[in-house]
């Protein structure tokens, strides 16, 4: 496929990210309107297209196992790989490691992946990523409390065993209100059904699924304007080359070479590697007070530059 014909793909997604960034940049509206968009889509046009896909779409004939296990292993080796050279090379503490190897794995695959992998291959593309994030945030989210819970008894800023009980528990409590996780469990229950969807309540899903896309793009672009460039880039490239390189290559050589996953689901495995950071890995180092600009600089930086890399790999697939 020629390199036109790849931008016509990847540049309407960035397109809409640039919109968002100019808006808040030039002071057509305010920050706080770019949040209170994010928690729209996040709340509702993301949790209903999700539903929709999930509970009416045609869903591909792809094994979800080795899809799952070729995507995260891969994940794992950078959350580690992340920790060590936060660590190892830049003299942080354990807290700001998982921090870093977060970054280096947490792939904003709703706002980002799933936009790419519907605008390059339609449905079959849409549905198949959000098998991937069906699992996605519950696994990164509880390896990410895990991992903070060992490394705050590490630092010594918690008394007493780590209770790793404990942090299982919040996760769960934070999933089961989570507005994906509801839409996941709905959109398969109601598949289960085999009801279909018609009439008025067909149109009211439709119409506020189509925004979902496009609103999440330009609510990310706002949201860029708040993470920006917060100095000591060094250990931000360095995360945003593993994230970026190193991890769809992973994914790569596991789906098409060991696993031999159908092309579609190997496309979206990579598609979904190769996505910039996502907003979880600012929002943990939120939660835990440390590694803030380290995250924001990573999404920043890998989402600047993955319009390259998002072209490399469609092209890599022949789209």
């Amino acid at each position: 496929m020629s390199l036109g014909a790849l931008l016509s793909i990847v540049l309407p997604v960035f397109g809409f990210i640039g919109l968002g960034y100019a808006i808040i940049a030039i002071g057509l509206l305010k920050q706080e309107t770019g949040d209170a968009l994010a928690t729209f889509v996040f709340t509702i046009a993301i949790p209903l297209l999700l539903f929709r896909a999930l509970g009416t779409l045609a869903v591909p004939d792809v094994n979800p196992w080795p899809f799952w296990l070729v995507y995260f292993a891969s994940a794992f080796l950078n959350v580690g790989l992340g920790m060590f050279i936060v660590i190892r090379y830049f003299g942080r503490d354990m807290r700001a490691g998982v921090i870093g190897g977060m970054s280096a794995a947490f792939s904003n695959s709703v706002m980002v992946g799933i936009p790419v992998l519907a605008q390059a291959f339609g449905e079959p593309g849409l549905v198949t990523g959000f098998i991937l994030v069906a699992v996605h945030t519950p696994i990164m989210m509880t390896a990410s409390a895990f991992l903070i819970e060992y490394a705050e008894h590490r630092d010594g800023m918690a008394a007493g065993p780590a209770n790793y009980g404990a942090s299982a528990l919040r996760v769960a409590r934070a999933l089961i209100t989570n507005p994906l996780i509801v839409a996941i469990l709905a959109g398969v229950a109601f598949r289960l059904t085999g009801l279909p969807m018609v009439g008025v309540p067909r149109t009211l899903v439709d119409r506020l699924s189509d925004t979902a896309i496009p609103l999440a793009l330009i609510s990310l672009g706002m949201s860029l304007n708040k993470y920006g460039i917060r100095g000591n880039v060094k250990p931000a490239i360095a995360l945003g080359v593993i994230k970026l390189m190193l991890m769809p290559a992973i994914v790569y050589v596991l789906a098409v070479h060991v696993a031999h996953l159908p092309p579609i689901a190997a496309a979206a495995a990579v598609i979904c590697a190769a996505c910039p950071t996502g907003v979880n890995a600012y929002l943990i180092a939120n939660r835990f007070n440390t590694g803030l600009a380290l995250s924001a600089n990573t999404i920043t930086i890998t989402t600047a530059i993955s319009l390259v890399t998002f072209t490399f790999w469609l092209a890599v697939f022949g789209h």
